[in-house]
C-alpha cells in the first residue's frame, strides 16, 4: 500500500497541478514509485495515452514528471467545457455524453466506486500517490456531492497540504477563510500551507508568515518563489498573463498568429514554435485585429460550430480567407481548426452544437459531419506527410468527434494516417492541403513536435519569405544532426524539483506522509 499526500489550493490558477509535479520528481529522485492522481478533472488540454483513452493533460505532465507512462487511472473522469453550461463527461478515458452542470451534479455521486477502483490500482503499484485536488475545498454548495476534494482525503485518509497564491493578493484571508469554512474533520486533515508564487523580500513576508502560523495553528513549510524560466505546459485555456505577455512579442524573421478561440484545446501544439528562436508567436484575442503574420493558426475547439461562428461575428472569419486567397499568409488548422477549413460542418443531431449545419471557411474542399453513433477519435498515431515542403513521417495525437470528407479529385491528401493506437490501419486520411499549398488542415495534435516536420515547415516560411534556412547543428558525438532548439522537457521538470525542493520542508513533507 502506498503512501499518500494530497494538494488542495485556496482557489483554481493557485499552482496546485505544478506542485504536485514537482513533487512526483522529487520523489522519483529520491528512489520511489511515484504516481499522480486526481479524481475528477476540468479541462480542454488533454492527452490521449497509449491504449488511447483520453486524461488531463496536467496529469500527463505529472506523470512523466515522475518518470511512468501516463494512465487512465491517474485521471479518472475528465471534463471538457463546450459551453457556460455543459461539458462533454469522460470517464475512464471515454466519453460518456454530454452533461449540464446540474446533470452532472447529480451524477457524481456514482462515480465514487470507479474512482476508487482507479485509485486501487495506483495505490498497489507504487510507493507514494501524490493526489492533487481541485478548485477550493471550500466550495460549500459543492460539498454534498464533492469528489475531487476532502471527500477524497477522508475516502482515503490523506494528509492534506493548503496551497495559496500570494501573487494573486489576500493570501493570507484566502487560507484562514479557506479553513474556517471546512468542517472540524476536514480542517484536521490540513497538515501544512504552503505559499506559492512568491516575489520580494523573505524578511518582509516572515511576520505575516509567522501571524499565518499562529492563526491557523499549522506549519508553514515552504514558500515557493515565482519562475519565468521553467518551462510547464499550461492546464487549461491561456492563462491571463501568457495572454498579455504574448500580446507584445518581439518581432522575429517569422511571425505566427494563433487564433484565441473561445473553446481553444490543445494549445500545447504551440508549445515548440514558440521555442523556436526565430519564430514570434502570439494569440490573436477577441477585439484585437489580426496584423500580417507568416502563418495563421485555427486551433483545436471543443465546439467546433459555436468557436466558427464566433470567427464570423467577431470578422476573424474574413480577414483570414482574405489573407489566404491572397497568399499573404499561410493557414494552418489543426483538428477543430481543420473542420472550419471545410466547405460544409454538419451535426445533424446536435453532437456539439445546436447548430444542425452552416457554412465553413470553404478554404479547403471538403465536408466535415458529426454523427452520433460515430466513436470518438482518441488514438496516439503515426502518419506520413505528403506536402511540397516534407515528405516523410510523422508522429501525434487525435481527439475529435466528426469525420471529415473530402471533394474527389479537388483537394490532395496532405496526411495519411498508417497507425493508431499501437494498430495497423489502411490509408486513412489525417489532413488535406489547397492546390496551393497555402493551406494545410490536420486532426493530428502535436505536429510541430516533430523536428524534422516543424524545421521544413518554418523554413518552407523563410523561403516564402527569401529568408536563410534555419541552421542545423551537428552533434560531435554521434554525427547527427541536432535542433538545439527542442524543448528538453526533462531538464524542466528537474528544474522545477529543484527549486521546490529548495523552498520546501521536505523532511517535513516525508514526516506528514510517514515516509
Amino acid at each position: 500500500m502506498a503512501k499518500k499526500i494530497m494538494v488542495q489550493g485556496t482557489g483554481s490558477g493557485v499552482g496546485k497541478s505544478v506542485i504536485v509535479a514537482a513533487l512526483c520528481r522529487i520523489l522519483t529522485q529520491e528512489g520511489y514509485k511515484a504516481a499522480p492522481f486526481k479524481s475528477q478533472n476540468m479541462a480542454l488540454n488533454s492527452y490521449v495515452t497509449k491504449a488511447g483513452l483520453e486524461i488531463g493533460r496536467a496529469q500527463a505532465f505529472q506523470a512523466f514528471a515522475a518518470r511512468k507512462e501516463p494512465t487512465v487511472e491517474m485521471n479518472p473522469i475528465l471534463l471538457k467545457p463546450s459551453s457556460d453550461t455543459g461539458a462533454q463527461v469522460i470517464v475512464r478515458g471515454k466519453p460518456i455524453g454530454n452533461m449540464t452542470a446540474k446533470e452532472y451534479h447529480d451524477y457524481k455521486p456514482r462515480a465514487l466506486n470507479l474512482i476508487e477502483d482507479c485509485f486501487d490500482k495506483l495505490d498497489r503499484e507504487n510507493d507514494v500517490v501524490v493526489i492533487e485536488g481541485a478548485g477550493s475545498p471550500a466550495e460549500v454548495n459543492l460539498r454534498a456531492n464533492d469528489i475531487v476534494n476532502m471527500s477524497i482525503a477522508k475516502l482515503l485518509n490523506v494528509p492534506v497540504l493548503l496551497l495559496g497564491d500570494i501573487d494573486k493578493g489576500g493570501v493570507f484571508a484566502w487560507i484562514v477563510g479557506t479553513l474556517e469554512l471546512l468542517e472540524k474533520e476536514e480542517k484536521e486533515l490540513v497538515k501544512g500551507i504552503l505559499i506559492n508564487k512568491f516575489r520580494g523580500d523573505m524578511d518582509i513576508l516572515k511576520p505575516g508568515l509567522e501571524f499565518l502560523e499562529k492563526r491557523v495553528n499549522k506549519p508553514v513549510i515552504g514558500v515557493i518563489p515565482y519562475f519565468h524560466d521553467i518551462k510547464i505546459q499550461e492546464e487549461d485555456p491561456l492563462s491571463v498573463e501568457k495572454g498579455k505577455r504574448s500580446l507584445a512579442v518581439e518581432e522575429k524573421e517569422i511571425t505566427i498568429e494563433v487564433v484565441y478561440l473561445p473553446h481553444i484545446s490543445n494549445f500545447t501544439d504551440f508549445d515548440a514554435l514558440e521555442a523556436e528562436d526565430d519564430v514570434s508567436l502570439r494569440y490573436a484575442g477577441k477585439g484585437e485585429k489580426i496584423d500580417e503574420p507568416d502563418v495563421i493558426i485555427i486551433p483545436g475547439s471543443k465546439n467546433t460550430i459555436g468557436d466558427l461562428l464566433y470567427l464570423k461575428n467577431s470578422g476573424y472569419a474574413l480577414q483570414i480567407v482574405e489573407k489566404a486567397r491572397s497568399r499573404k499568409c499561410v493557414v494552418f488548422g489543426i483538428c477543430g481548426g481543420y473542420q472550419m477549413l471545410c466547405n460544409t460542418i454538419i451535426d445533424p443531431e446536435g453532437v456539439e452544437s445546436n447548430v444542425r449545419e452552416t457554412e465553413g471557411l470553404a478554404l479547403l474542399p471538403a465536408t466535415t459531419v458529426f454523427e452520433s453513433h460515430a466513436q470518438k477519435m482518441t488514438n496516439q498515431v503515426r502518419a506520413l506527410a505528403d506536402l511540397e515542403f516534407y515528405k516523410g513521417e510523422i508522429a501525434g495525437y487525435e481527439i475529435h468527434m466528426g469525420r471529415t470528407y473530402l471533394s474527389n479529385g479537388c483537394i490532395k491528401k496532405a496526411f495519411t494516417i498508417f497507425e493508431r493506437s499501437g494498430e495497423k490501419v489502411m490509408d486513412d486520411e489525417g489532413g488535406a492541403v489547397s492546390s496551393d499549398g497555402n493551406v494545410i488542415g490536420t486532426y493530428i495534435h502535436g505536429i510541430f513536435d516533430n523536428d524534422g516536420f516543424r524545421q521544413a515547415f518554418l523554413n518552407y516560411i523563410k523561403q516564402k519569405k527569401r529568408l536563410l534556412p534555419l541552421s542545423i547543428s551537428v552533434s560531435k558525438s554521434n554525427g547527427k544532426s541536432e535542433n538545439k532548439r527542442r524543448i528538453d522537457w526533462d531538464s524542466e521538470y528537474n528544474k522545477l524539483a529543484d527549486l521546490v525542493w529548495r523552498s520546501i520542508d521536505m523532511n517535513k513533507v516525508y514526516e506528514i506522509m510517514r515516509l
